[in-house]
């Protein structure tokens, strides 16, 4: 172990596996065995991780979560300060990531005090490679707002981003949430569910957004991943009724009117629904 005869010691951010307990990395094991402290979000969920490695916790293990990190983030920064090792973990993924963590980060950097990071899983980037959607660009914008003011302020925000986003967000609140997205985004912009990523019941969904709240209004459960696909470059020149003039030809080729509406969309500012019922308005009349 780090003694306190050094200057200083080091905060060690360390990714934690999120379902799969093979997905550790050796540094992990070997940073469980020799940190001085060991701050976790759920000190039994650590104990149990290091037991499933094989591994013995050689420090002192304190818990660090939402409602605590504020109060011990301080004493871990002096603790770094005194010349030791402290290593944080949260429950799964990496530490500051819409999890505890960001405090003791900032505190140490402003005292100047060594920080490092042991890479590992991520559920961001796990969605994100699952997901099929364009990945050079991204944004993560942590757990989708509660209430619904403001959940659909911040999917009005989405409405022009060309860059594929990503959060997480809670079971419960999932239907809801892809439905909204789908009346503010559109029904057609494409969208994947990752969930209970890496564990045994992994699922990924992809389709519409309308699609994709249809299938979880009948009940999801697990750990949630959303990723929504950029908006695409708006043709602003395009007209309503020559979108019309395009899904009647295709329609009258023989494809099916539903399909020929949402073909003829891609790169304007009108959904599916705008143009089928626009057509449906022409023939009545």
């Amino acid at each position: 172990m780090t003694t306190n005869d050094e200057a200083h010691g080091v905060l060690i951010l360390a990714g934690t596996p999120m379902g799969q307990s093979g997905d550790a990395s050796p540094r992990l094991r070997d940073a469980l065995a020799t940190a001085d402290v060991v701050a976790a979000e759920d000190t039994r969920r650590t104990k149990a991780l290091a037991a499933s490695l094989g591994v013995e916790i050689g420090g002192r293990i304190v818990s660090y979560y939402d409602q605590v990190e504020a109060a011990r983030a301080p004493k871990l920064m002096q603790a770094v300060a005194d010349g030791e090792r402290v290593l944080l973990v949260t429950d799964a993924g990496m530490p500051s990531v819409s999890d505890p963590g960001y405090r003791v980060v900032v505190a140490c950097a402003d005292a100047g005090l060594p920080i490092t990071c042991l890479p590992g899983p991520s559920a961001v980037t796990t969605a994100l490679a699952l997901s099929a959607m364009p990945s050079e660009r991204f944004a993560f914008d942590g757990f989708a707002p509660r209430k619904p003011g403001q959940r659909t302020e911040w999917l009005t925000g989405l409405r022009d981003e060309q860059r594929t986003v990503v959060f997480f967000e809670s079971p419960h609140r999932l239907a809801q949430t892809l439905s909204d997205a789908a009346s503010v985004l559109g029904e057609d912009r494409r969208a994947a569910v990752c969930r209970e990523l890496t564990k045994t019941y992994e699922e990924v969904r992809r389709g519409g957004l309308g699609e994709l709240a249809q299938w979880a209004a009948a009940g999801v459960k697990g750990e949630i991943t959303v990723v929504i696909a950029g908006a695409a470059k708006i043709d602003t020149t395009v007209t309503l009724d020559e979108l019309v003039s395009r899904a009647r030809e295709l329609a009258d080729s023989g494809l099916r009117l539903k399909d020929a509406c949402a073909q003829v969309i891609g790169g304007t500012r009108f959904s599916r629904r705008d143009v089928y019922e626009a057509v449906l308005t022409a023939r009545e009349h």
